[in-house]
């Protein structure tokens, strides 16, 4: 089980970054894939999920109506659209799997990932 995380850099606040997450070695039709992302200093905080089977998603109060998370299990892939990136945006962004979901749980990002990614890098400054 492998995930590859890509797509980060340097964007202004107010900008837009594309992340995406390619898995291999199991298909993503059937597992949450979530984006975590930790920025120096600070814990390791869950970003958004989804289900790949039903495409149901959830995100963190801090990325609502911002950060878009999508999933095409043609392509094994998940990606994440982030919008009006902020400062605070700032951080390592990490893919992680939880294999064998089909029902979003009620806490999503408190459980034991089966597999993560490298991560990539998100800066936002001006």
């Amino acid at each position: 089980v492998q995930l590859q995380a890509s797509g980060g850099g340097l964007v202004q606040p107010g900008g837009s970054l594309r992340l995406s997450c390619a898995a291999s070695g199991f298909t993503v039709n059937y597992n949450l894939i979530a984006w975590f992302r930790q920025a120096p200093g600070k814990e390791r905080e869950g970003v958004s999920c989804i289900i790949s089977s039903t495409g149901a998603t959830y995100y963190a109060d801090s990325v609502k109506g911002r950060f878009t998370i999508s999933r095409d299990n043609a392509k094994n892939t998940v990606s994440l659209q982030m919008n009006r990136l902020k400062p605070e945006d700032t951080a390592v962004y990490y893919c992680a799997v939880l294999e064998s979901v089909e029902n979003m749980p009620l806490s999503p990002f408190r459980y034991e990932y089966d597999a993560w990614g490298q991560g990539t890098q998100v800066t936002v400054s001006s």
